[in-house]
């Protein structure tokens, strides 16, 4: 039997902290695992206004940063690592956090991947997911359709949450999976106008009223039109999606009852009918949202354990090390529109201090 104790460290684009988990995967027939320990660091407001501020660093400034979040990481992990006593640890696998994701430009950038890291915290480091991939001539992303496909394959379709709704499933005998829309990037954003972190089970976007012409508009997009692979990020939001927002001069709860209702509108689109859908991510617990899904589609929405709602994608991440240092495939053409199927992150060792 194969087996492997890593810990998957995830920081996702509504910056509610960064997601630890010491997990613990065994291969026999198929992979399997389970999560030991797992917790949420969440963000000091200053640290969340600088990371949603980075987009905008000149070179310098944004390197200087990299090196500043990288040192703030290993801190957290180091934390993470004492807090529950762990000894066995064969790998930390890190996604680091996005600051740039134009990949039809060929960048993507992750801040907290340098080689610093390793050193820190004492640990083999794979991280920097995204790069390879980009250099192949894929998206970078979807990166967690691999776990779908040998975790979770049970379900039909595997939907995450966060800051962006992504899904992946599989067709005619390959993986497919792309983002689908904004979610908690936006809710979570006017939410806190309203003075939440955010909307809780979507009682403040039920509360508001529907915009229809707002709806229309949003739901005419030309991302919605396009075919997969292809994903989403920061920049597109603040390009095509605040302006619209902005621009109705509208209360915000309202605003968030359209949005959400946009959001619903868009995933349903993806499913067929009566499919069995795993729904993980932050927007798992939004009710409002998820009985929307089902008003536009007759779907059956799994929501697992709580744990693995909010920690799917680092027990992934923990996966995708793993298979990087077996050298085995992480990363999906079909998923990415990469050349080739490929093993994809950046692999340190440390000096023993």
């Amino acid at each position: 039997m194969i087996s492997y104790k890593v810990i998957g460290v995830m920081s996702g684009t509504s910056l509610d902290g960064i997601d630890l988990a010491y997990i613990h995967f065994q291969k026999t027939a198929r992979w399997t695992f389970s999560i030991l320990k797992a917790e949420t660091i969440p963000y000091t407001k200053e640290l969340e206004n600088e990371l949603r501020e980075a987009i905008h660093y000149e070179k310098e400034k944004l390197a200087q940063f990299d090196t500043y979040y990288t040192k703030y990481l290993a801190n957290v992990i180091l934390s993470f690592i004492k807090k529950h006593n762990l000894t066995t640890i064969d790998a930390v696998c890190s996604h680091g956090h996005t600051i740039l994701h134009q990949p039809e430009k060929g960048i993507t950038y992750q801040i907290g991947n340098q080689e610093i890291l390793a050193e820190i915290i004492q640990q083999k480091v794979v991280c920097d997911f995204r790069v390879q991939d980009v250099a192949l001539g894929g998206q970078g992303a979807p990166l967690v359709p691999i776990g779908d496909e040998l975790l979770f394959s049970e379900y039909d379709y595997c939907v995450n949450l966060g800051g962006f709704a992504n899904v992946s499933f599989h067709k005619e005998g390959k993986r497919i999976a792309y983002d689908i829309c904004p979610v908690n990037i936006v809710l979570n954003k006017y939410a806190k106008q309203i003075g939440f972190d955010y909307d809780d089970k979507g009682k403040l976007a039920k509360s508001g009223e529907y915009l229809r012409a707002l709806g229309s508009e949003l739901d005419n997009l030309s991302y919605y039109k396009q075919k997969p692979p292809k994903s989403l990020g920061l920049e597109w939001v603040q390009q095509e999606i605040f302006p619209r927002l902005e621009s109705t001069k509208r209360k915000q709860i309202d605003i968030l009852r359209t949005f959400t209702e946009h959001i619903a509108n868009q995933i349903a689109k993806n499913f067929k009918i009566r499919s069995n859908i795993l729904i993980t991510g932050g927007g798992a617990y939004n009710d409002y949202l998820l009985s929307r899904i089902k008003f536009y589609k007759d779907v059956h929405i799994v929501k697992p354990s709580d744990e693995l709602i909010e920690y799917k994608e680092a027990v992934i991440f923990g996966f995708l090390g793993i298979r990087k240092l077996r050298d085995e495939v992480n990363c999906l053409k079909s998923v990415t529109g990469a050349i080739k199927n490929h093993s994809s992150g950046k692999v340190y060792d440390f000096k023993v201090n």
